[in-house]
Order: structure tokens, then sequence, then C-alpha cells
């Protein structure tokens, strides 16, 4: 069954983009993150153009994040006040990159930027969190006991002023960190089109010392909020959410969530580190070798926005 999408301008099978909402939201409750770092390059090897893939695909980061908030809420795995502070700094960066976004699109660099982010962003992140994990997995293998930090050895960042206490982590760290961390997630899932928690849940937990599995509810709250807040700023300043596509992708994604945030719940810390690891650094894999190979298509047509 094929529909007509508005904004993206282009036919699609509908039960193609359900079956992306199912898979993404599944991975989005399993791991804690939004699912944005996949869905936007499937959206894009899908044919949608990278400026309406990032931002419709913000509506279906913010329903797999709400069902799998909800989750770990009745689990009461969510900081809430952790999740306040990185609030504040969220809502700043997810205008600060709706505004960069408006202006890479004026200027014609908005597709060049995003497959370069992607690329250094997931490949990066991703081969961290699986040679940590496989580390992790290898002491326990051999009957070794996990590393445990002291207690007074925190970085020097922990150590700044403002420092505040967050019972549900049992961490006490500064804010301003927390504030930069939120920040920035915020400013790359509006430029991006990522919910940030793969790069969120390993701030979390190899700068904060937060608990996994608190992480992973943590960061499902922010990508909520942050989300939403981009769906509104996207759609008043750039007019690139396509309402026909976030639907459907919604209603896949809220019920994958479901699914997901319960297998999440059985796997051990370190094997859930490992498969988001593994996940993360094949995607932006699979984004570089789509940048590099040879296209189909030599030459191409395009019209210039600034000019009409």
């Amino acid at each position: 069954m094929t529909i007509y999408l508005p904004i993206a301008e282009l036919p699609v099978n509908i039960f193609t983009l359900l079956a992306m909402g199912l898979g993404v939201g599944f991975i989005s409750g399993m791991f804690g993150v939004g699912g944005g770092f996949l869905m936007t390059p499937l959206l894009i090897f899908l044919g949608v153009s990278p400026a309406v893939a990032v931002a419709s695909v913000s509506t279906h980061m913010a329903a797999s994040s709400f069902s799998g908030t909800l989750n770990y809420l009745r689990r009461k795995q969510v900081d809430t006040q952790l999740g306040f502070v990185l609030l504040i700094g969220g809502l700043t960066g997810t205008l600060g990159g709706v505004l960069t976004f408006m202006l890479l699109r004026r200027f014609g660099q908005l597709d060049l930027v995003i497959a370069v982010s992607y690329i250094v962003l997931l490949s990066a992140i991703g081969t961290l969190m699986v040679v940590e994990s496989l580390r992790a997995l290898t002491r326990r293998w051999r009957g070794e006991p996990p590393m445990v930090k002291r207690p007074g050895a925190h970085p020097w960042f922990l150590r700044m002023p403002f420092k505040m206490r967050f019972r549900q982590s049992r961490i006490y760290v500064s804010v301003i960190p927390v504030l930069v961390i939120g920040f920035l997630i915020g400013f790359l899932g509006a430029l991006m089109g990522i919910g940030g928690g793969f790069l969120l849940v390993p701030a979390l937990i190899y700068l904060l010392r937060v608990p996994t599995l608190t992480s992973v509810g943590t960061s499902l709250m922010l990508t909520l909020a942050t989300m939403l807040a981009a769906i509104v700023m996207q759609a008043v300043l750039n007019q690139t959410v396509d309402a026909v596509l976030g639907l459907i992708l919604m209603v896949g994604g809220t019920i994958g969530a479901q699914f997901g945030t319960r297998a999440g719940q059985a796997l051990k810390a370190e094997n859930l580190r490992l498969l988001l690891g593994l996940l993360v650094l094949a995607v932006g894999l699979r984004v570089a070798y789509d940048q590099t190979r040879q296209p189909a298509d030599l030459y191409s047509v395009t019209i210039n926005e600034r000019a009409r």
C-alpha cells in the first residue's frame, strides 16, 4: 500500500514505514536512545531528503521515548532531578541547533554537515563503547572483580563549584558539566535528528557515573522533552516536519518501545552497552560507506532555495 508524503514529496510503502518504526522503537526502548541515529539514515536511504528526515524523525523519537519513559518511571529508574537539570541545558541547545540547521540549509551545506557529523560521532562513540564493554566482559569471564573507582577519585570537572546531590543516581557533582552535557545533546538532536541517547547514556555512565539502568531511563526522559521542543521549532522556523511521515513512525515506534523496554530490563549492563556500541558503530560505518562509494548517477540537478 503506497502513500504520498506531502512535505517529503515522495511516494512510499506504508508497511515499510511501520516496520521501520517498530524496529527502531524496539531499539529505542531497549537501549534508552531516541533512535534517531538509526531512523534518520534509514529514511535518507529510502529517498527522503536529509532536511525532512531530520525534522520528521523528532516525532518518532518523542513517541517512542514517551512510551519508554513511562516504563522506567514505573520501575523508579528515572532520576527526575538530574533530568530537570539536563533539560535546562537541553532546551537551550535545541534552540541553537534549530537555528544552525536553518543557516546551513540556507547556504546549501546541510546534507554534508549531517553526513560528516554522523560518521565522526557514531564511529568514535561506537568504538569506545565496544572496547570498554569487551574489557568488562573479559574481566567477568576470567572471574575478576569489576573495576571500582575510589570515592574521591572524581575527574576535575565534577569537582567544579555549584555542586548538587542527585539521590536517585547516588552522585554528588557540579551542575556545570551536567548543563553542558544537556546543551550538547539538545544541539546535536536538533541539528542531526538524533535523540542524543547514544551520546547521553555513555556520558551519564562514564563521565557522571550514573548507574546504567538509571542512565537509560533518564536519557529517555530528556529525549522526550527535547524532541517535543524540536518538533515545534522545526515546524515553525523551517517547515520541514512531514506530519504524515511522523504519524506513521510514531505508531510503530510506540508499540516497538514497549517490547524493547522489557528486553532491556532482562539484559546485564555489560551486554547492554556492548550491543549498543556495536549498533552505533555499524550505522556509522554504513553512512561512511554511502558517502565514499561512487553514486549511480554522477550528475544531478538541484534547486537553489535562496533563489526561489
